[in-house]
């Protein structure tokens, strides 16, 4: 179906051109057995140079721009749950995009999510800040209901890892979709079938395949992004990807999930 299957493991420590440990970029290519570990820069860097997030998403540019069609597994969300559309009167993810953007400009040059968060708390924008209690579950995704080990976008209190590579990652999404148009498909908010032409961009939990394949000398970031490639590949070569592009939803579920997004592989 693709050409290459890139895993990335994204972080959402410090700013955006900070190079960071925890961004890590693997690519496998059909037919090969070998899974390529990119440094920034270029696929075949002598030395390793660790990835900002402005990077990884000039690279993503490139790679479309250049032509290649491939499908890339990033370890956050793509979005928040339904309950945040309501609140906020968003009928769609490009709206979305656009409402996020305006409040957590975390793309920009310098800016950390945490200083975003304070700032937000202090101007009385709690509807931003403040995730829903957990008893009453809209505080989780419904791809997050689906797993055992998924953590909330929203808490970051509790579980910051994930909220601060959702708040870091997501503005990035909406750039990669201005630089490059209907060339990149978001899967599932652009819609459930994968179309034929294009690069397709997925969130993934790599707890869900990492232990299938044996880490070696590899980092724990580096294990997700190498696993998360591998996962695809292998999908790919036993015939079994397309399956994973039709999670079993109800017409009511599949609504939520084009809103809040889904993880490939949760079924």
């Amino acid at each position: 179906m693709f050409e290459c299957y890139i895993g990335i493991g994204y972080s959402g420590a410090q700013t955006a051109l900070t190079r960071l440990k925890g961004l890590q970029v693997f690519a496998a290519r059909p037919g090969e057995r070998s899974f390529e570990r990119w440094n920034c820069g270029s696929q075949a860097a002598e030395t390793d140079v660790n990835w900002s997030r402005r990077e990884v998403a000039e690279r993503l540019r490139d790679e479309v721009l250049g032509g290649t069609r491939f499908l890339a597994g990033i370890d956050h969300g793509f979005s928040l749950p339904v309950a945040h559309f309501g609140r906020h009167r968003l009928d769609a993810w490009p709206a979305f995009l656009n409402d996020f953007v305006t409040h957590w400009p975390t793309h920009e040059d310098g800016t950390v999510v945490d200083a975003v968060r304070r700032r937000l708390m202090r101007q009385r924008n709690s509807a931003w800040v403040a995730a829903p209690p957990d008893a009453s579950g809209e505080a989780l995704r419904l791809t997050e209901r689906w797993t055992s080990a998924a953590r909330s976008v929203c808490l970051f209190d509790a579980q910051g890892v994930a909220a601060k590579a959702a708040h870091a990652g997501i503005p990035w999404l909406k750039w990669l979709r201005d630089e490059v148009g209907d060339r990149l498909h978001f899967w599932p908010f652009d819609g459930w079938q994968v179309p034929e032409g294009k690069s397709v961009m997925v969130e993934v939990h790599p707890s869900i395949f990492r232990r299938r394949y044996p880490r070696e000398q590899r980092e724990p970031d580096e294990h997700d992004a190498y696993a998360t490639a591998r996962w695809m590949a292998d999908m790919a070569a036993r015939g079994a990807l397309q399956a994973c592009f039709a999670p079993p939803l109800t017409p009511m579920e599949r609504d939520v999930a084009e809103l809040e997004g889904w993880m490939l592989g949760v079924r």
